[in-house]
């Protein structure tokens, strides 16, 4: 994918200041290239996981693209004087690139969650889109002893797509790790899209969507994620007290 596409950094992380439709294209494009492509939908959360950790903000910036999916990321560009185009989630560019594969009749594969939330999901997308060949579906509850034979399935399966949601410390890293012998020429992170999906959660309304709380929302369906929550509120006052460094390198 070429560099040029216009970016803002956050504590040295790349994000896009595409908007959605602008990413469909470049993402079609790419998919089309036959290039293997990795794309992030990255959040607060992520971003504070990088200024702790080294090494997975070295992993981060192995993507090939970073796309502002929490509220909190459009946030601050806007606050320190950068702003990118919207939020681009990583649910609504599942949709437009599943409709892009209707078109294109693309070949996708779903990977992660557990065996029924990802066969229910991998039901409706193709009710939802049935031009788009759904050549496969797994939980993502694998060791790294079966990355071999879970490469080689999606490998033999050979989609133009893949989705995957596996936890927040092994979904991005498995990704980069495994992105050259995978050789799908789109790879994204999808997160809880499967279990919004497959009915197991709803998507916020559109009332949290505006006030920017679909976070709060999550947590009320999901109060086991709040430790992980603990890092948005730390986000904001970070990004308040170092404004001038933000976007720093």
């Amino acid at each position: 994918m070429s560099n040029n596409q216009p970016t803002v950094p956050i504590y040295g992380i790349p994000f896009s200041k595409l908007n959605l439709d602008e990413t469909v294209r470049l993402l079609t494009t790419a998919i089309e290239a036959r290039k293997p492509t990795h794309v992030i939908t990255a959040n607060p959360i992520m971003i504070m996981t990088a200024v702790n950790d080294p090494n997975y903000k070295r992993m981060m910036l192995k993507a090939d693209l970073i796309v502002p999916d929490g509220a909190g990321v459009v946030w601050a560009a806007k606050y320190v004087g950068n702003p990118v185009a919207e939020r681009v989630t990583g649910i609504e560019l599942l949709n437009r690139l599943m409709e892009q594969g209707e078109r294109s009749r693309w070949k996708v594969y779903l990977l992660g969650t557990t065996q029924e939330i990802i066969e229910t999901a991998a039901e409706k997308l193709q009710l939802q889109y049935p031009q788009v060949r759904i050549v496969g579906c797994r939980d993502g509850f694998f060791t790294a002893e079966q990355d071999d034979e879970v490469v080689e399935a999606i490998r033999q399966a050979a989609p133009d797509l893949l989705f995957v949601a596996r936890g927040a410390d092994t979904q991005e890293p498995w990704i980069v790790k495994h992105k050259q012998s995978l050789n799908v020429p789109l790879i994204m992170g999808v997160g809880g899209s499967f279990d919004v999906i497959s009915g197991r959660l709803k998507r916020a309304p559109a009332i949290f969507q505006k006030l920017r709380l679909e976070w709060f929302y999550r947590l009320l369906q999901e109060p086991k994620r709040y430790k992980r929550m603990l890092a948005l509120p730390k986000f904001v006052v970070k990004v308040l007290r170092d404004k001038e460094n933000v976007t720093k390198p």
